[in-house]
């Protein structure tokens, strides 16, 4: 073995106990070790450490906002993720407007991630930035999570785009037949019975059990 390949080993053997410590840490209650863990110089301890202060209920608006200004792909896929356990102070501006900018992060899991949180969260403020991604992200797990988002938001200003998705993919045309149920419109009752014709047969039954629900709004 050479010794570049033997110290690459040794380094990673390093890591992995560090990150071991952190996510132990979580589960013991040290919010201090979980803490230095973001500071890591390796990405899978940092990733750890912001899960294991979300278990801990000490995850800041701060913590989550630094992940994802400069944080590798597994450290903002990890904050986006974490971000649903962050309450007190920022949570409802520092944190949301962080989230809501990682909709246009290059990594599509960090974007699914971020509209997942914001349908959660019934964030209104991030409406127009989801139904752009619902309609031109070039991802189709984005553009699906986005319309599942607006569905669970319900604001007025989403519906155009989840109409808009009832002709994509058919991933994105069943969250978007379920996403209807959200809306209270006239628009929607049609679109429903569109659906029941959909050529995916998994459209057709979503729309066909909102329809017999009175799910139509």
């Amino acid at each position: 073995m050479r010794d570049d390949v033997a110290t690459d080993v040794a380094a990673d053997c390093r890591a992995d106990r560090r990150r071991r410590r952190v996510t132990l840490a979580g589960h013991r209650g040290d919010a201090a070790v979980a803490r230095r863990g973001l500071g890591d110089p390796d990405a899978g301890v940092q990733a750890a450490a912001l899960g294991a202060l979300a278990r801990l209920g000490a995850l800041t608006a701060g913590d989550v906002a630094s992940a994802l200004a400069g944080g590798p792909p597994v450290v903002r896929r990890r904050a986006v993720d974490a971000a649903v356990e962050v309450r007190g102070k920022g949570s409802r501006s520092t944190l949301v407007r962080a989230v809501t900018g990682a909709l246009d992060d290059t990594d599509p899991l960090v974007v699914v991630g971020a509209a997942w949180f914001l349908g959660e969260r019934r964030h209104r403020p991030a409406v127009p930035v989801l139904a752009a991604t619902a309609t031109g992200h070039g991802d189709v797990r984005c553009r699906e999570a986005a319309v599942a988002a607006l569905g669970a938001i319900g604001d007025p200003a989403g519906l155009a785009a989840v109409l808009l998705a009832l002709g994509d993919k058919a991933t994105v045309r069943r969250r978007a037949t379920v996403a209807l149920a959200g809306f209270d419109d006239p628009r929607v009752e049609a679109a429903l019975r569109a659906a029941t014709v959909d050529r995916d047969w998994q459209v057709r039954q979503a729309a066909a059990e909102l329809l017999d629900d009175g799910g139509c709004g």
